[in-house]
């Protein structure tokens, strides 16, 4: 290699060392030897020629290869710099899906867990770890039985084989919290299937259901888990200023532990108040604030299960009259301390409390004993439960306007039923249905039911209210239309009551 390099540089010298003897000695003849034959002379001079093309020649080849290599270096370097740009967008589309996933595994409010086919845990997320009240290392690795209770490990051994088969098992069922809370859960164990077709692991995943209107496949669960037992009549105690008949409801055993819980959660105050503002479209000075009252329990504010899971339960055991009584308690006394304060207060009502006729009479004695003004308090009433419940709906309605106080119609959504009970009842407020209002900016068709339900309330005085607004582009169309509040994530989050009242 040494050698070929020596050769290759002499050569490529070879021509300029003879052109320039050739010239040398041309010099030498004319200067110091005149006596030099013609044809020597001539010879010479031809020879000099054509070193000097061949150095022509050599220094064009030379350029030549060099603009080449040039040329290839621009290639590398393109080819580099691509390469480099491919490797940082990889490497950040992979910390931003880390990242996505992260968020995803850690903040959504499912548990989710993988097992072998041993049943030992080889992932679990955050919301599965807290359920349990465990570190990452206590779980990790582990059995189902090392760390689970009896209650949450039969059900998934029971159903084992089956999973390991290849099948995807669905289930409801209740789980109690670590605070001894039932929960409605959906499970769902789907199997790891590997590319021959056998399973070789499961995923466990346990959805906290929220608040229904339809609880029967709930309750004809119940009834059949409690076969031939005898009944149980359950008392349950009502709250200080909640005079109200005690709820008698023939229940199973088991069910009686459950019920006397959420009494005891009730009676406890083991909630909290949440409130989301919502806004006129066209803002005033002169409008009152208004705000809708949300409930969480405590475990649900520690982001342990997703806001009103627990209410399934409490409608289940005809335990909502009670709750509400507990709200319209708390929000009339913070009026009475905060006899400035003006604004509207929407408060929902479930579909017991509707045919609970005392329930009227309590607000009444709520408002004289703590001297509030009716108007503060709005009381939402679903749809659904208006339709349900129609003849409770229309005295429930004409006590709570004989009081002074007011009342929203909810998840209003243009249907004939639901426009036939405007004919029945009076209401102060329309709440259109957030899921017509999610598509008004790309379905003409929702857009078309809003614009009608706006001129439906605006003919009978109604003043409406747009649910789950969540962009700027819907406030403009909201505006546009005409409507007059405004409320969802877009607009405000909830916050702690206890921020209002700070």
């Amino acid at each position: 290699m040494p050698k070929t390099s020596l050769s290759h540089s002499v050569k490529s010298y070879l021509a300029a060392c003879v052109a320039l003897t050739l010239t040398i000695a041309l010099i030498i003849n004319v200067f110091f030897f005149s006596e030099l034959a013609l044809h020597w002379s001539a010879v010479l001079w031809a020879c000099l020629i054509l070193a000097q093309i061949a150095v022509l020649i050599q220094q064009i080849r030379t350029e030549k290869n060099l603009q080449n290599q040039i040329n290839q270096s621009l290639i590398v370097k393109e080819r580099l710099t691509n390469e480099i740009k491919h490797r940082l967008w990889a490497e950040k589309s992979a910390s931003e899906s880390k990242i996505k996933s992260l968020f995803i595994d850690e903040n959504i409010p499912v548990m989710l867990a993988y097992f072998n086919t041993d049943l030992r845990c080889r992932y679990h997320n955050r919301i599965f770890r807290k359920w349990f009240g465990l570190k990452p290392d206590q779980i990790d690795e582990r059995l189902l039985t090392e760390f689970s209770s009896e209650e949450f490990f039969t059900d998934i051994k029971q159903c084992a084989a089956d999973i390991l088969a290849g099948k995807t098992i669905h289930n409801e069922r209740v789980l109690k919290s670590t605070k001894g809370f039932p929960y409605i859960f959906t499970e769902q164990y789907v199997p790891h299937l590997n590319n021959k077709g056998k399973a070789i692991g499961f995923y466990t995943i346990h959805t906290p259901r929220t608040q229904e209107k339809n609880r029967a496949s709930l309750k004809n669960k119940a009834e059949h888990s409690s076969g031939s037992k005898p009944k149980t009549i359950v008392e349950i105690p009502a709250p200080h200023h909640a005079p109200m008949q005690p709820a008698v409801h023939p229940v199973s055993p088991k069910a009686t532990t459950t019920a006397a819980r959420i009494a005891q959660a009730i009676e406890g105050g083991e909630f909290n108040l949440y409130y989301q503002h919502i806004s006129p479209i066209k803002p005033s000075s002169s409008a009152a604030s208004h705000y809708e009252i949300l409930i969480r329990m405590n475990e649900e504010d520690n982001n342990l299960m997703p806001p009103g899971s627990f209410l399934p339960f409490v409608d289940q055991f005809n335990l909502m009259p009670q709750l509400d009584r507990w709200i319209v308690n708390h929000i009339v006394t913070w009026l009475s301390i905060h006899p400035e304060n003006q604004s509207v207060f929407c408060l929902n009502v479930a579909k017991d409390t509707l045919s609970d006729r005392a329930f009227p009479e309590f607000i009444q004695e709520q408002l004289k004993n703590m001297n509030v003004t009716a108007t503060n308090l709005c009381f939402e009433i679903e749809v659904a439960d208006a339709e349900a419940s129609a003849a409770d709906m229309i005295v429930f309605s004409n006590k709570i306007h004989d009081l002074g106080c007011l009342l929203s119609l909810c998840s209003f959504s243009n249907d004939p039923s639901s426009v036939a009970l405007l004919d029945k009842i009076k209401i102060d407020y329309l709440k259109i249905d957030g899921s017509l209002i999610c598509n008004i900016l790309r379905d003409q068709e929702d857009l078309d039911k809003v614009i009608s339900i706006h001129r439906l309330a605006q003919k009978s005085a109604i003043k409406t209210i747009a649910e789950l607004v969540e962009t700027d582009d819907i406030v403009m169309k909201l505006q546009e239309i005409g409507i007059d509040y405004a409320q969802g994530f877009g607009i405000a989050k909830a916050h702690p009551f206890r921020d209002l009242e700070a």
